[in-house]
């Protein structure tokens, strides 16, 4: 960008467009060429992103609505990247003024003392994005302005002179992408301080009679409006939204493993040294959408998609920890670590009245359990709430097992790994069963399958078991009952 002056500007025949017409030239140009517009967003494909190319194509502001954890903000963020990478602006403007269309005062005269010598600089897409999070302290001075009287006293004017204004976030995002997150929790006084900047482009400050077309694309995100009792949109800003778009959590758990694996901060001496078997990311993504369908989770709040990537990262360090203190160099992860992920439940969902009643433990417990007993029949065949008593059933054998052996079959939470296959690979039947029925699985991921049959058929009450502070103990069904545990 070797352009330093207006002349110069002048004589390379650049051509100003709006920020509006900038989106829409540049998403264009995106589309005739199949480039991915809105990277690293996954399972919005055939739903929200043709909705959100359809409202930039049409020149609007945006009001994305969906619950927490939906990447309303994410979305928002990448719309930077349907910018031109670089813009002229007046050096030392505050509201980034188009040098061929100043609109500030200080601009203007600039411009007329200067002429063509007038200084300009580029402004690179990245710094033309300004966000604010809508909160019930937020006033009329923070997002459009004041009248400075510091401003006043050191230039010596008076407060009818235009100079002594401070602006706020929206002017000082002229020319830029302005994002409010949460506009329900905006008070009333301030939604309506919108009003004219949306419709008109210009703003009101004090009692001055100022007139800024400012050039601006809105993207505000929000909660549908029933789940907090906080606020809500006034219904006159809804109407100067030009587009509302609704978004939603992922439909399949292939799209859901697809956005925790990209999300999920995994150290890089974690990837290296712990085995993730691919049912296990299958029961991480199946208690997240269990906890969506749960009568004791509130369904208004939602269940954010951070919960399966926040489970996600402590299911590896609950590994991590258990091979740090066996001085293993190499672990997998065991279906009893996901008891370590019930933190990162419970300090994400909100409760209903019976959910409180139970006990968050018990609600995160339970959504795990009902994890396991959903995927259960993709692998396996199915277990009949009702049987006939003499019926065969390909568990048969596992069951005989349990009810013909001696010993305790206990998995503790410190076995090396050589001695929690060596406990696995007791139960001859359940290694048989396994491989008849899964015969093409990972070698690394049959112990985690072996203990995933076991827990199943605790949830189809054909085993029992026992937690204890070291572990797990299985055994018949009428184990627990006979023993007095």
């Amino acid at each position: 960008m070797n352009i330093k002056t207006i002349g110069e500007l002048k004589k390379s025949g650049y051509q100003s467009k709006s920020i509006k017409d900038e989106l829409r030239e540049n998403l264009i140009s995106k589309m005739m060429s199949k480039e991915t517009v809105f990277k690293g967003i996954h399972g919005y494909e055939n739903t929200v992103i043709p909705e959100l190319e359809r409202a930039i194509l049409s020149k609007h502001n945006i009001n994305l609505l969906g619950l927490r954890g939906q990447a309303k903000t994410r979305l928002a963020r990448l719309m930077v990247n349907l910018l031109d990478e670089y813009i002229p602006v007046v050096e030392g403007s505050e509201i980034n003024d188009d040098p061929l269309n100043p609109i500030s005062r200080f601009a203007i005269e600039m411009i007329k003392e200067k002429g063509d010598e007038t200084p300009i600089f580029w402004l690179h897409r990245s710094e033309r994005f300004a966000e604010k999070l809508a909160t019930p302290d937020v006033t009329v001075a923070d997002i459009i302005g004041d009248v400075d009287p510091i401003k006043a006293a050191n230039l010596k004017l008076s407060y009818a002179d235009d100079r002594v204004i401070h602006y706020g976030m929206i002017p000082r995002a002229n020319r830029c992408i302005f994002v409010i997150n949460e506009l329900p929790d905006l008070q009333a006084r301030i939604q309506v301080a919108l009003f004219n900047i949306l419709q008109e482009g210009d703003i009101q400050i004090r009692g001055f009679k100022l007139r800024l077309p400012l050039d601006m694309q809105f993207v505000f995100t929000a909660n549908p409006e029933d789940y907090t009792n906080r606020g809500s949109i006034v219904t006159p800003l809804k109407d100067r939204i030009g587009s509302q778009i609704l978004t939603h959590y992922p439909e399949d758990i292939e799209t859901a493993k697809t956005i925790t694996q990209q999300e999920a901060n995994k150290a890089s001496s974690q990837k290296d040294f712990i085995q993730i078997p691919e049912l296990a990311k299958d029961l991480l993504e199946q208690i997240v959408f269990e906890a969506r369908e749960s009568e004791y989770i509130d369904a208004k709040s939602g269940v954010s998609a951070r919960l399966s990537i926040t489970a996600f990262e402590n299911l590896l360090s609950t590994a991590e920890r258990r091979a740090l203190l066996s001085g293993e160099g190499k672990t997998m992860i065991r279906l009893s670590d996901f008891d370590g992920i019930i933190p990162a439940i419970t300090g994400k969902v909100e409760l209903v009245y019976e959910g409180e009643q139970e006990g968050a433990q018990v609600v995160a417990e339970n959504l795990i359990k009902n994890a396991i007993k959903t995927l259960f029949p993709t692998y396996f065949p199915e277990i009949k709430k009702l049987e006939r008593q003499e019926a065969e059933t390909p568990y048969d054998a596992i069951i005989s097992w349990f009810f013909n052996t001696d010993e305790d079959f206990e998995l503790l939470d410190d076995y090396t790994e050589e001695k929690y296959k060596a406990e696995l690979d007791k139960v001859k039947p359940l290694t048989d069963f396994v491989k008849q029925y899964q015969p093409n699985i990972n070698e690394s991921d049959v112990y985690f399958m072996k203990e995933f049959v076991l827990w199943a058929l605790v949830e189809f009450k054909k085993l029992s078991k026992y937690r204890f502070a070291e572990g797990t103990q299985f055994k018949d069904p009428y184990g627990n009952f006979i023993s007095g545990l």
